[in-house]
């Protein structure tokens, strides 16, 4: 089985479909309800649900998932019976097989109720329609035209005493996912440092995202909250709580970390802790989910569109502190 460990738990949804043909003396047999075995529909709609619900115990390498709801629809023709199944749960990997076992055994329930009847009849396809959920849906087009930077706050890597690990990390992450990243700067837990630094890479360079790791604790020395938090004009607390949840389930200690996330003129700024197994855990639950707050940022909303479009539907809608900034910086893209 693969390790699932680091994903994040999303609505997953999936579409399959079955499709018998038969003898059209068959279809008229169901029809009028003069089947030998019964009535083969009911039957084989509790056989779908009951295969979906069991899918790893006939496959494997699927992991048990807590499916939510199984839905089963027939459709029948003058020659043909389709079987459609939809499976949704809440989880951390998909219900594509769920949703084709369930088609599948509906399938073979028919066949196994109307073969005495019908010798011609055959299981045409068993084939997967759609699926939703998970990080694919997340993944945004548009992510090779941000630019980034990556800011190690730590005087003891400054001081040669320790080597990081950490900010290497994030820009290793944010490279695979074809995001730009600038060259990654280390500073001592100084407050002003940390000040003309952030106000460097998001009023100067206008970089798109700004993750900083290291300062977020509650040492003498931790100052990366309070200083991020002056300079934004909007926070965005649901970046960080959704970091600090998903580490939570991973380690006590994520309750401790104290960072915080929000928007200053056109940079999205957020705040990582600094030891690697912490920022690992934020990586993983922030993207690509996180990206999508840059559409919010360029005018597009919610909803969907053409990723490779660089001008903003409507800049309007910016507040009045930060119009200028975000007109700049995507005149610049």
């Amino acid at each position: 089985m693969r390790d699932i460990t680091s994903k994040i738990i999303t609505q997953r949804t999936a579409v399959a479909r079955a499709v018998l043909t038969v003898h059209p003396d068959t279809i008229k047999r169901i029809q009028n309800q003069d089947i030998p075995k019964g009535d083969p529909l009911p039957v084989a709609k509790v056989a779908a649900v009951q295969a979906a619900k069991n899918t790893p115990q006939l496959i494997p390498y699927c992991h048990p998932v807590p499916v939510d709801f199984v839905g089963v629809e027939f459709e029948l023709s003058e020659t043909t019976i389709t079987v459609t199944t939809t499976v949704k749960a809440n989880y951390k990997t998909g219900v594509e097989m769920e949703a084709l076992s369930a088609a599948a055994a509906a399938a073979l329930n028919l066949y196994d109720m109307l073969k005495m009847l019908d010798e011609t009849m055959t299981i045409q396809t068993i084939e997967l329609l759609e699926k939703h959920g998970g990080k694919s849906d997340f993944t945004q087009g548009f992510a090779h035209r941000l630019k980034a930077g990556v800011v190690v706050m730590s005087d003891s890597i400054v001081e040669g005493k320790k080597t990081d690990r950490s900010g290497q990390l994030i820009v290793d992450r944010l490279e695979s996912m074809a995001i730009s990243v600038h060259p990654m700067v280390v500073i001592p837990d100084d407050p002003e440092q940390i000040r003309q630094t952030l106000l460097k890479l998001s009023d100067e360079m206008r970089l798109d995202l700004i993750i900083t790791t290291g300062g977020t604790g509650i040492s003498p020395r931790d100052n990366t909250p309070q200083v991020t938090k002056e300079l934004l004009d909007l926070e965005l607390p649901g970046i960080t709580e959704a970091a600090r949840a998903y580490g939570q389930n991973r380690t006590p200690y994520a309750m401790l970390s104290r960072g915080i996330a929000g928007v200053r003129g056109a940079s999205l700024i957020i705040n990582l802790p600094g030891s690697t197994g912490g920022v690992k855990d934020a990586l993983d639950a922030l993207f690509p989910a996180v990206l999508h707050s840059f559409k919010m940022l360029w005018g597009y909303g919610h909803e969907k569109t053409d990723t490779h479009q660089t001008t903003p539907k409507n800049t309007s809608q910016t507040t009045p502190k930060t119009t200028s900034q975000t007109t700049e910086a995507l005149a610049s893209r």
